[in-house]
């Protein structure tokens, strides 16, 4: 049977271990792993805009020795109304896997189901497992492990980050906690699978944290409301509430919003790192996927 990366839910801790430990030997020696993926063709199927998942799976597959097909969904049959079913059965006759960035989970759901091939989950509405792998690997190589450490997430917690944090925080040892405004929490079937707590107010979320993460308030395929952003104004992390601790957001950001300027580049800043990880995790998961 194919393994698909749809959730992290999927994987043992031990497996996601060995993803970390790859992507640490994949952004050491490079070089080392140029023909991992030598005369495999891989699809990008993207229904959303992107930047670093689109830029950072390119040149990863580039860099692993195979190809990358990127489509525009909304240029292919499927904006004709051509099912995901379908779809994804076409697909799998051509390519050696699919990376799907769409809207709706269950539609990435769908396309697992019809494919013969891996189907990699590049973000749904629900979910966003390859940043949250790249993360746990960010924090694997500042701190040397991700068992007890605390990591306060701050903002709008209804969105695909959270959740995913989330999954990956309980995979790996991490203490959670999750501090928004009331009626902003995260999605309650993933909040009773995972081992995170709500702390409504930002200053005591923030006092113990080793790690301080945020997320644009708004997703992409949010409208910005002006109650919403008065209520998330309080969960701004600027120098005052950052402390020692270290900041994480996994871009796109709005400067002066959800993260100030002076945070994002101070030297407590981790969000480059995170950056440039995507593309060295994303490697070590299609090695053990694809290869």
């Amino acid at each position: 049977m194919t393994k698909n990366f749809i959730s992290l839910w999927d994987f043992s801790s031990s497996e996601i271990e060995e993803m970390l430990n790859l992507a640490a030997k994949v952004k050491k020696n490079s070089s080392s792993y140029k023909n991992e993926l030598k005369n495999k063709n891989i699809a990008l199927i993207f229904s959303k805009p992107s930047t670093r998942t689109r830029t950072s799976f390119e040149v990863g597959i580039n860099q692993l020795g195979g190809h990358a097909l990127y489509m525009n969904a909304g240029t292919t049959q499927l904006g004709k109304g051509e099912t995901i079913g379908d779809t994804s059965k076409v697909m799998s006759r051509y390519v050696d896997a699919i990376v799907a960035r769409l809207y709706d989970h269950k539609d990435i759901l769908e396309m697992a189901r019809f494919s013969s091939v891996p189907v990699i989950n590049a973000l749904t509405n629900l979910l966003h497992p390859c940043q949250i792998l790249s993360d746990l690997f960010t924090i694997k190589e500042k701190f040397k492990k991700t068992q007890g450490i605390n990591l306060t997430y701050m903002g709008n917690a209804y969105n695909n980050i959270a959740h995913s944090l989330i999954i990956g925080s309980k995979k790996a040892g991490i203490n959670l906690t999750i501090s928004c405004p009331k009626g902003m929490e995260p999605d309650k079937s993933i909040m009773k699978r995972g081992n995170a707590c709500i702390v409504y107010d930002p200053r005591k979320a923030a006092k113990d944290a080793d790690i301080l993460y945020t997320d644009k308030w708004f997703s992409m395929h949010e409208k910005e409301d002006k109650n919403k952003l008065a209520k998330l104004r309080r969960y701004q992390i600027n120098n005052k509430v950052l402390g020692s601790a270290w900041a994480m957001h996994d871009l796109p950001a709005h400067r002066n919003w959800e993260i100030t300027s002076s945070v994002m580049d101070s030297p407590h800043s981790l969000i480059w790192d995170q950056a440039e990880n995507r593309l060295h995790a994303q490697k070590a998961m299609m090695i053990k996927l694809i290869k």
